[in-house]
């Protein structure tokens, strides 16, 4: 099994980060498509372990939310013609609560734009609040 060295990772997430795209990072570094999604993957998760144990007990004044829509493999309307469309596909919306004053994502969701989607989110977000008089 191969192992992607220390300073060629810390590289292809600098790239990310800077909005390259997986093709793009793999001309420049030499590396596989696979290798750099699996990166992405692995460096997902770990920041969203890194935010959900240390983003709590916000103290903040205003909040802005939003929700972007997006699709996976294709849009909700064309996955039916889509041919071999994994189940996942289609619309999908990314709930997101902002602090106003810092910028800081104070939470966010993935999921569907409906009323038990929102709850999960408004959940969330009220848990991460600091809690006031």
């Amino acid at each position: 099994m191969n192992r992607t060295e220390s300073e060629q990772r810390t590289r292809i997430l600098h790239l990310l980060c800077e909005g390259q795209s997986i093709r793009a990072i793999t001309r420049v570094t030499g590396a596989s498509k696979n290798t750099v999604a699996k990166l992405l993957c692995d460096a997902g998760r770990v920041c969203m372990a890194y935010h959900d144990a240390n983003v709590r007990n916000v103290a903040a004044k205003r909040i802005q939310v939003d929700e972007i829509w997006s699709f996976i493999y294709a849009k909700q309307k064309n996955v039916s013609a889509a041919k071999a469309a994994p189940a996942q596909a289609g619309d999908v919306w990314t709930w997101a609560a902002i602090e106003a004053d810092t910028k800081l994502i104070v939470s966010y969701f993935v999921g569907d734009r409906d009323g038990e989607c929102a709850m999960w989110f408004v959940d969330d977000l009220a848990s991460r609040l600091a809690n006031r008089v």
